[in-house]
């Protein structure tokens, strides 16, 4: 029987040589290029993906590189985030991809494929935090807006780059590829949050992106950068709900991770659309 064209393209992604494909992809999104050209190429992506332009804060003089466009900001007011401070919100615009409960030996399910927490944070102790508790799972596709915000109000004491390779995260990567989002170079941000308790964000990579950048560190994956846990315990990082805490630069998927004693009613349809800010679950940590 003939191989399908996705499990095709399957086949022909695991022969590249995938991370230095994304570092060149990277370096030619940076490139200056003519004005009349960029702006062709920005529009033919635009119309493509049909990228809602209303709400970009767009650069005086236009956006200089395609990466600048693709990691544009937008206007003030574009996104609200939740009123009430028990909501823990979304990092990003983008499609729920999963959700739900870790079990207790903190497994949890994401488009039909079984991870443990300690898969994706790269870190065996970390993970027991998370035995019990909630996980959600935001897919961002090639039109949606690529800066990832804090999805709860608290100081970052340390993040860790878990190294790793850089498949799809789209649908081919995610019917083809085993354990596709613990192979993938990722950063896990830890938050201590008053409300929701350590709360863990990890921004997973994908092929095709140059890099993932931080907002409050110099760290940038897929440059060289050592790997391995920052500490920020001498000087925590405040982040309040909806702050910056990274970028892609082109697109991947966000999994927040709550502890079990931060009990969260949480209203959600897998494959709904999400936009940063709007309510993931809506509770708070109480002493068990």
């Amino acid at each position: 029987m003939p191989m399908s064209p996705t499990r095709l393209a399957a086949q022909a992604v695991r022969a590249l040589p995938r991370k230095h494909v994304s570092r060149l992809l990277g370096r030619v999104a940076l490139l200056r290029r003519p004005t009349p050209v960029l702006n062709v190429a920005i529009a033919a992506y635009v119309r493509a993906y049909r990228v809602d332009m209303g709400e970009v804060e767009v650069p005086r003089g236009g956006f200089r590189t395609f990466d600048e466009f693709f990691t544009r900001r937008l206007e003030p007011g574009a996104r609200e985030i939740d009123p009430d401070r028990r909501a823990l919100v979304s990092p990003a615009d983008g499609r729920i991809e999963g959700f739900g409960r870790l079990t207790e030996n903190a497994e949890l399910v994401v488009k039909g494929m079984r991870y443990t927490a300690e898969d994706l944070l790269g870190d065996a102790q970390e993970a027991v935090r998370y035995q019990d508790g909630h996980y959600f799972v935001v897919y961002l596709s090639p039109k949606d807006y690529h800066r990832v915000h804090a999805p709860t109000s608290g100081s970052v004491h340390h993040v860790r780059y878990v190294p790793g390779t850089l498949f799809p995260v789209n649908r081919i990567g995610s019917k083809y590829i085993p354990q596709l989002l613990a192979r993938n170079e990722r950063i896990a941000v830890v938050q201590q949050s008053g409300v929701h308790g350590a709360v863990t964000t990890i921004l997973v990579g994908a092929i095709g992106v140059g890099r993932i950048g931080l907002a409050f560190d110099d760290l940038q994956t897929n440059t060289g950068c050592a790997v391995g846990t920052r500490s920020y315990a001498h000087a925590p990082i405040p982040i309040d709900r909806g702050g910056e805490l990274g970028v892609f630069h082109l697109g991947s998927t966000v999994i927040v991770m709550t502890p079990p004693e931060c009990m969260l009613d949480v209203n959600l349809e897998v494959g709904a659309s999400i936009r940063m800010g709007q309510a993931m679950g809506t509770g708070s940590s109480v002493e068990r």
